[in-house]
Order: C-alpha cells, then sequence, then structure tokens
C-alpha cells in the first residue's frame, strides 16, 4: 500500500502516517506552549477556552493515523466517537458562557 499525494508523489507505505505523526507532536507542543504561557504571563488563551477544542481535534487526527496504518475500525470509531464527545462539550461549554454573557449585560442594561 503506497500513499499518494497527488502532484507531490508517493510518501511510501508509512509516508502518510509519519505525516499525521509531525502533524501530532507539532499540534501537541503547540497545546503545551499556550498553556505554559498562560500559565507563566496570565495572558493568552486560559486552557478551559481551548482544550476541549484541542482534544476533538487530535481525536481526529488519531483517528486519520489509525485509518493510514490500517489498525481497524473500532480504533477508528472509538476515536471518533471520542472527538464527537469532546467537540460536543466545547459546544456546551461556549453555549453556557455566552447565555451567562447575555444575562450579566442584561443586568447591566436595565
Amino acid at each position: 500500500m503506497t500513499d499518494s499525494f497527488g502532484p507531490f508523489g508517493s510518501l511510501g507505505p508509512f509516508g502518510m502516517s509519519q505525516v499525521i505523526d509531525l502533524v501530532i507532536a507539532f499540534t501537541l507542543i503547540e497545546c503545551a506552549a499556550l498553556v505554559l504561557y498562560h500559565r507563566v504571563t496570565a495572558r493568552g488563551v486560559a486552557p478551559r477556552e481551548f482544550l476541549a477544542n484541542m482534544a476533538s481535534g487530535m481525536c481526529l487526527m488519531l483517528a486519520l493515523r489509525c485509518l493510514a496504518r490500517d489498525t481497524g475500525a473500532a480504533w477508528i470509531a472509538l476515536f471518533l466517537l471520542a472527538a464527537g464527545l469532546a467537540h460536543g462539550t466545547d459546544l456546551l461549554m461556549r453555549w453556557r458562557r455566552s447565555a451567562r454573557g447575555a444575562r450579566d449585560e442584561r443586568r447591566v442594561t436595565a
């Protein structure tokens, strides 16, 4: 089985999963840097604001990695389910935060 990136040519039998591994590593480094920056400076994006979203994206990348390595449908389904749950959690948190903000705004203007 060879992977292909269209005009970029063949990536070899495990090329696609290596690219995905690289993206996963970069994402983990980005996440750690954001958390560290917020802890050190008390500025930037608070971890509670992005961790659920980050987890959702990470699970999608892990599902894609499982597909690239042909590890089986059960693992893919597990990571897709986890991505959906993380995404739902993120939406719920944003929705509650938005409702809280609207409630506070009504109190100030009333």
